[in-house]
């Protein structure tokens, strides 16, 4: 091997659908096309053509749900000459439109995901524990109930308060609530069991369970959404994972707007956070003075809403850490 093919390496994308997998293999110049089908007998296809080439390759997907988590897990567990990296959907769109690219199809976003490897260098994803996705997937789908709930006891509330609509209508919606609530609180009867089992998960729930404001309900979504994570992560990349990391928008001395969260990250934690966030301004006096000082600054009482969601995993990122509980007083310190 010539010392040129020795440094080569080889960028892929793969654009996942429910049904297929829509590849692009590039070696730095032009992309080479394939597709595959989205199941066991596709992923082996796929790793089969990944195992002929002859360099290094790094594989770059969207973490856009099911269909590429276990596309994703198919290749992290091969344990071949190749690294995986997942990338949040809204950078990719945003490295897309950067490059011109205003068509959306599946042969684009995969010749764009191999151009993302290659320019961006994506850090490495880690294949988490199979607890850790089970509890991530029921507490997700918890997360999709409870939304369904909210929507049924809207519609019944504006049921009941029409004279011109049957009663049937209202009594089904009341069942379908039911039904709902049934489920939801046999789903975190099932997280719990879970977490109960695997003594990294409930020493992390119990310290969760600590901070003001955070409730099993809120304390199984975050847990949830924060157990995936690589353990070298620090809280800024929690912080930058959970898309409320702070975007500034200034340019020369006529354009600056007020800073907004980037909401390029997890949404499942960032809706996690944010009830938690409105209990602890309440009764957590750290917090509640923490939030105080930065509407008293100026901040919007939104923004300064936000800050506290961000305390809040500072809080849990350093309690994991250290494997303690929480302490309002290292969290916010008097200024």
């Amino acid at each position: 091997m010539s010392k040129a093919e020795a440094g080569k390496r080889w960028y892929v994308g793969v654009d996942v659908s429910a049904r297929e997998l829509v590849v692009a293999i590039s070696d730095g110049r032009e992309a080479m096309m394939a597709e595959v089908s989205n199941d066991a007998a596709g992923h082996e296809r796929l790793q089969a053509r990944l195992r002929a080439l002859p360099a290094p390759a790094t594989i770059c997907l969207e973490a856009s749900g099911t269909y590429s988590l276990d596309v994703a897990l198919a290749l992290a567990r091969a344990k071949a000459n190749w690294q995986v990296s997942l990338v949040n959907p809204r950078l990719a769109r945003r490295f897309a439109e950067s490059l011109g690219m205003r068509s959306k199809t599946d042969p684009v976003d995969a010749r764009m995901l191999a151009r993302y490897a290659e320019r961006m260098q994506p850090e490495p994803w880690q294949a988490p524990g199979a607890a850790r996705l089970r509890l991530r997937s029921i507490t997700r789908t918890i997360a999709a109930l409870v939304r369904q709930c909210v929507q049924h006891k809207n519609r019944q509330h504006a049921l009941s308060a029409s004279t011109a609509l049957p009663t049937l209508l209202v009594r089904e919606l009341e069942a379908q609530v039911a039904y709902l609530e049934k489920r939801i609180r046999h789903l975190r009867r099932q997280a719990r069991s879970l977490i109960e089992r695997h003594p990294e998960l409930l020493r992390r729930w119990q310290h969760l369970q600590t901070i003001p404001g955070i409730g099993e309900a809120s304390g199984l979504a975050i847990l949830g959404e924060l157990a995936v994570l690589p353990a070298m992560m620090d809280e800024r990349q929690w912080v930058a994972h959970s898309g409320l990391d702070p975007r500034q928008h200034r340019s020369g001395s006529s354009v600056e707007q007020k800073d907004r969260i980037s909401k390029a990250g997890n949404r499942y934690l960032r809706a996690a956070l944010y009830m938690p966030a409105l209990v602890a301004v309440q009764h957590d006096p750290w917090l509640a003075r923490f939030y105080q000082r930065l509407v008293a600054r100026g901040k919007a009482k939104l923004q300064a809403l936000v800050a506290v969601m961000r305390k809040l995993l500072h809080a849990a990122w350093g309690m994991f850490r250290h494997d303690q509980s929480y302490d309002g007083a290292k969290l916010c310190p008097q200024p």
